[in-house]
This record gives C-alpha cells, sequence and structure tokens, in this order.
C-alpha cells in the first residue's frame, strides 16, 4: 500500500511540474516584440529629434507620431505576416487532406515507415499505423505533425497577433512620451523613463523565457541606450549641418 501510494504521488507531483507555456498561440513574439521596438524606436526618433535643438512641443508630436506610425504599422505587418503563414499551412494540410483520400494505403505505409525509421518494430509500426489511419482527421493530424511538424489545431492567429503587437507597441512607445505629456519640459525624463522600461521588459522576458532577468535586462537597456546615443548624435549633427 505504502509503495502504491508513493508511485501516485511521484505522478501527480511529475503531473503538476511537467506543463508546458503555450509558445505557440501567436501572440507572445509580437507583443514582445511589440514592446522592445515601441520602446527603442520611438526613444531613439524622439532623442534624434531632440538632437536638433528643437521645441520640446515638436519633441512630443514627433513622439506621439511615431507611436500612432509604428503601432498601427506593426499590426499590419503581424496580421499579414501571420495570415500568409496560416494560409501556407492550410494549403499545405489541403495536399496531405487529398493524398489521404485519394492513396490511403500509400499514407497508411507510409506512416508505418516512418515509425519503423525511429525504431519500432515494423509489424508494430504497421498495426498502429493502421489503426491511427481509421479516422481521417486524425490521420491528418499525425500526418500533419511527423511530416510538417505543425499542429492543425493550434495555428496562430492573425488577429491574435495584430492586437497583441499593437498594444505592446503602443504602451511600449507611450514611456518616452509620457514624462512630456505630464509636463516635463527637457528630455532626460524621459530617456530615464523608457531606460527602466527597457531594462524591465528585459527582465520580464527572462522571466518567460527562464534566462537570467538581469542579463537580459541589461542587454536590452544596452542595446536601447546605445540606439538612443547614436540618433541624438545624429539629431545633433544634422541640426548643427542643417541650422
Amino acid at each position: 500500500m505504502a509503495i502504491i501510494e508513493t508511485e501516485a504521488a511521484l505522478h501527480e507531483a511529475h503531473r503538476d511540474n511537467h506543463t508546458h507555456r503555450d509558445v505557440n498561440g501567436g501572440w507572445l513574439r509580437p507583443a514582445v516584440f511589440g514592446a522592445m521596438d515601441g520602446l527603442v524606436s520611438n526613444l531613439a526618433l524622439m532623442t534624434g529629434v531632440a538632437g536638433g535643438a528643437v521645441s520640446h512641443q515638436t519633441i512630443v508630436l514627433s513622439g506621439l507620431a511615431g507611436l500612432s506610425a509604428g503601432a498601427f504599422s506593426m499590426a499590419a505587418g503581424e496580421y499579414t505576416s501571420v495570415a500568409s503563414q496560416r494560409e501556407l499551412v492550410e494549403a499545405e494540410l489541403d495536399v496531405e487532406r487529398r493524398e489521404l483520400r485519394k492513396h490511403p494505403k500509400d499514407e497508411e505505409a507510409e506512416l508505418a515507415a516512418l515509425y519503423a525509421a525511429r525504431g519500432v518494430e515494423p509489424e508494430l509500426a504497421r498495426a498502429v499505423a493502421e489503426q491511427l489511419s481509421r479516422d481521417p482527421e486524425l490521420a491528418l493530424e499525425i500526418h500533419a505533425r511527423e511530416e510538417l511538424g505543425i499542429d492543425p489545431g493550434d495555428l496562430p492567429s492573425p488577429l491574435v497577433a495584430a492586437v497583441s503587437s499593437f498594444g505592446a507597441f503602443a504602451l511600449g512607445a507611450l514611456l518616452p512620451v509620457l514624462p512630456y505629456l505630464l509636463g516635463a519640459t527637457a528630455l532626460w525624463p524621459a530617456v530615464l523613463l523608457a531606460l527602466v522600461g527597457l531594462f524591465l521588459c528585459g527582465a520580464v522576458v527572462a522571466k518567460v523565457t527562464a534566462r537570467s532577468w538581469w542579463f537580459s535586462g541589461l542587454r536590452q537597456l544596452a542595446l536601447g541606450g546605445a540606439a538612443a546615443g547614436v540618433t541624438y548624435a545624429l539629431g545633433s549633427l544634422f541640426g548643427t549641418a542643417v541650422g
């Protein structure tokens, strides 16, 4: 009885500790990329404009324009990209569906050969392939996973990707503008808030990807700070040249 209870506890612990995050939902990559891009691009835009020695109203207008243009551009790009990828996958699934309908025995033999190549005994591989092929939708799902490396029931959503990208970019791009909207007239509060946001974004991403939070945060801080510094220098150079 004690052995059975111990095994049950081990199985329960394994089940609780063996869950995985959703890596194919279509929201994480555009959200992360959108927030980072919003922060870096709008911070760089605003510091570049500020380097030209313009008024703070011009900097605010540039930041708001960058937020709007970037958010819509990111959303449109993500929607088109994910929709095109999904359409390509669905076209390949249609090809596989037709093959299963026209040549079921050949597809069954193909599946059996695949299992046999992975070490399953040939007779058992044929029996498994035969049993799995009885359900056309199940057979399609298995062939898609084995041959194409995709799950037909877990395709990314273009709308989810677009909305995630739009919201994340707008939120990231808002940070450098926020101090000006709250009454600041100098550039340094916007830069400081944006750099803090970059570090926090990097740290949050590390929590999702199991990387070191401080390394990820400092890396994003360094990249964003370098972009802002370079564009400020270029803005100063161009502003002097134009003036």
